[in-house]
């Protein structure tokens, strides 16, 4: 924990160098935090990015049906995030970066800040912010916490620092059975251990207005990572020698790729739109680059079958709760070890089906671009995804949150959604 303390003072050092030197907006996690208006007391949510964010809506409405008085400080690593949370403009509610993890930026942070608890989202446990909040008295809340085997490894080669950052938290709702297995053979006492939580089955979905194609014959490619794309645009190209209604929403999970996704969509010879160029979805356009953040659910609600990113290129899947909780049939590689119990329950229910390359995505387009089978789908995947609702496990989280901040209920504790 010293040496760790060390080099992240030293990086801290380097930071504030380069803010002196030149405008950054990286400058703003060194800084004092800004702090929501009001006079209740206060509570640090932290989110990695835009969907650890939107995963956070339910907790946010959580608490703030049982504690109307809380203010909310909702940091974030990345600007996007910032961005969307800013964007909900909830109220006595600050969104801000999160601070950077050495000691004399978060301790002006919490000096500040005075939180009356630290809930973290997912698996950002970083050293410092976790045991410097404890040390202060401050519960730190781990939900829907999430470590893969990778993960753990990394940690038990600093099985020191693994010990010191879990015995800060206070209390963890793993993701999953392995995520618990593996947090507590690192050190994490099993009575610190809570039910597994899965927060984005809890997310309800934004209402969005409806594309100018139909949905049953829509296909959208979410989170797609480096490799996939072209896979999936193989596919459509394909697809659409048989089926030339079929519309194609391809949305990349990082915009930073959004160039090298525009020149393989132009590499196919198809016509196209680009969502970030201000270029509406148009009937007579078969692929659509939807290259922004935020709205995902407008395209998740406009196709009636989603492959899930991440799962041919061997990151491990990304969730396939977004679009079933919109009725879109969901296709997914073979690599999903980020939501295995989830996909085991789908593919056990017959409620996803499974590609391998660009030949089996055609297929699967092609039997799948219809709303009776989309719908039979979908009505089973509903079906297999009921037992990872997080309805249980947020009030679990409510009672512990209670009993450790001492901030007992003031309002109703049976709405758990924002």
């Amino acid at each position: 924990m010293v040496f760790y303390r060390l080099l992240a003072g030293l990086l801290g050092l380097a930071l504030r160098a380069r803010a002196r030197l030149a405008p950054w907006p990286g400058a703003a996690r060194l800084a004092r935090p800004p702090l929501p208006e009001g006079d209740g007391p206060l509570v640090w949510l932290h989110a990695a990015s835009n969907g650890e964010m939107t995963s956070a809506r339910p907790v946010i409405g959580a608490l703030r049906a049982v504690r109307p008085d809380l203010r909310l400080l909702l940091t974030t690593n990345s600007l996007t995030g910032r961005a969307l949370a800013e964007g909900w403009a909830l109220p006595r509610c600050a969104a801000a970066l999160a601070p950077h993890d050495d000691t004399r930026t978060l301790t002006r942070f919490l000096d500040s800040a005075r939180p009356a608890a630290l809930i973290v989202i997912e698996n950002e446990l970083w050293p410092n912010r976790l045991t410097l909040a404890a040390a202060r008295g401050i519960p730190v809340f781990c939900l829907a916490a999430r470590l893969s085997e990778r993960s753990a490894g990394r940690w038990r080669l600093v099985p020191g620092l693994a010990r010191a950052v879990l015995g800060a938290v206070t209390w963890l709702a793993p993701q999953d059975e392995g995520s618990r297995d593996r947090f507590v053979a690192l050190g994490l006492a099993p009575d610190r251990v809570g039910p597994l939580m899965v927060l984005k089955s809890a997310t309800a979905p934004a209402a969005a207005a409806p594309l100018p194609f139909a949905r049953a014959t829509t296909l959208l490619a979410a989170s797609t990572h480096e490799g996939e794309e072209k896979i999936v645009l193989d596919a459509f190209a394909r697809a659409l020698r048989h089926r030339a209604d079929l519309h194609l929403i391809l949305a990349p999970r990082h915009e930073r790729r959004r160039d090298e996704v525009e020149a393989a969509i132009r590499a196919t010879g198809l016509r196209y739109g680009v969502r970030s160029r201000g270029e509406a979805p148009d009937p007579a356009l078969p692929v659509y680059l939807a290259d922004t953040t935020g709205e995902m659910d407008l395209w998740y609600a406009g196709a009636g079958m989603t492959f899930v990113g991440g799962s041919l290129a061997q990151k491990g899947g990304h969730t396939p709760f977004e679009p079933a909780a919109h009725g879109s049939a969901v296709l997914t590689g073979p690599h999903v070890a980020n939501a295995a119990p989830a996909y085991a329950a789908l593919f056990a229910a017959d409620a996803a089906r499974e590609v391998t390359d660009a030949a089996t995505l055609t297929a699967a387009i092609l039997a799948l671009a219809d709303p009776t089978a989309q719908a039979a789908q979908a009505g089973r995947a509903t079906q297999a995804l009921s037992p990872f609702r997080a309805d249980e496990s947020l009030e679990a989280f409510l009672c512990v949150f209670a009993r450790e901040t001492g901030l007992p209920a003031k309002g109703a504790s049976d709405a758990v959604h924002p």
